[in-house]
C-alpha cells in the first residue's frame, strides 16, 4: 500500500472499499458517472474520505490498473509460467485467457470506459498506453521465444498486432454485444492463427516485402 499514489498505510479497508466502489461505478455506470463524490456515495462514505486518500480520480484509474497488471501477472504466473509449457503453448494459453477475459461484464465494459475517459484526459491515456505496453511486453516474451529471428522492434509490432486483434473482439463479441455468441469460435480462430502468426512472419512481412502479385520482368 505504501506505493500507490494518494493512498496511506493506515485505513487498509477504507481504501478497498474505495477501490471496489470505484470499479463498480465505472462498470456499472460509465465514464460519466466516474466522479468522487459519486463513489463516495457508493462506498457509503463521505466525499473527503474518498479525496483524503484519492486526491483525483485520475489516481483511482492509476491503482485500478496497477491492480489489474498484478491480477494478469499472477494469472500468468499461475497458468502460463510452467516449465513444462512450449511457448507455442504459453502464446496460445495468453490469448485464450484476454479472450475469455473480454467476454465478461467487467473486462468488456471497464476498458470501453477506460478508452472514454483516456480520449479526454492525458494522465488516463498515459496510464492506459502504460498499461498496454505491459500487456504488450508479456505477448512480445513468447514472440521473441517462439520466432527468434525477429528483432526487438519486430516483436514489439507482433505483439501490438496480437493485442489489437484480441481488444478488436471487444464491442462485437464482448460481454452482451451484439455476436457474444461467437466468441468461443473467435477464441478457437485467434489462438490458431495468431499463434501461426507469430511463429512464421518474418522481418521482411513486417517491412513490406516485394509485391508477389506485381508482374514480372
Amino acid at each position: 500500500m505504501a506505493g500507490r499514489p494518494g493512498t496511506y498505510l493506515r485505513g487498509t479497508e477504507t481504501v478497498d472499499a474505495i477501490l471496489k466502489a470505484a470499479l463498480r461505478v465505472l462498470i456499472n455506470e460509465g465514464a460519466g458517472a466516474f466522479t468522487i463524490r459519486r463513489i463516495a456515495a457508493e462506498c457509503g462514505t463521505k466525499v473527503g474520505n474518498v479525496s483524503y486518500h484519492f486526491p483525483r480520480k485520475e489516481l483511482l484509474i492509476q491503482v485500478l490498473l496497477d491492480d489489474l497488471l498484478d491480477r494478469y501477472d499472477k494469472l500468468l504466473e499461475d497458468r502460463v509460467r510452467q516449465p513444462d509449457l512450449t511457448a507455442e503453448q504459453r502464446l496460445r494459453l495468453i490469448i485464450v485467457i484476454c479472450l475469455e477475459d473480454i467476454a465478461g461484464l467487467r473486462t468488456t465494459r471497464l476498458f470501453t470506459e477506460l478508452w472514454a475517459l483516456a480520449n479526454h484526459n492525458p494522465f488516463i491515456a498515459d496510464r492506459v498506453h502504460v498499461f498496454y505496453q505491459k500487456v504488450h511486453d508479456f505477448i512480445g516474451e513468447y514472440v521473441a521465444e517462439l520466432n527468434p529471428a525477429l528483432g526487438p522492434d519486430d516483436v514489439q509490432t507482433v505483439a501490438l498486432y496480437i493485442s489489437a486483434s484480441m481488444e478488436g473482439t471487444t464491442p462485437f463479441a464482448g460481454y452482451q454485444k451484439p455476436w457474444a455468441d461467437r466468441m468461443p469460435a473467435v477464441t478457437r480462430i485467434a489462438a490458431n492463427h495468431l499463434v501461426m502468426l507469430a511463429r512464421t512472419v518474418t522481418a521482411q512481412d513486417i517491412a513490406g516485402g516485394i509485391d508477389n502479385g506485381a508482374a514480372c520482368g
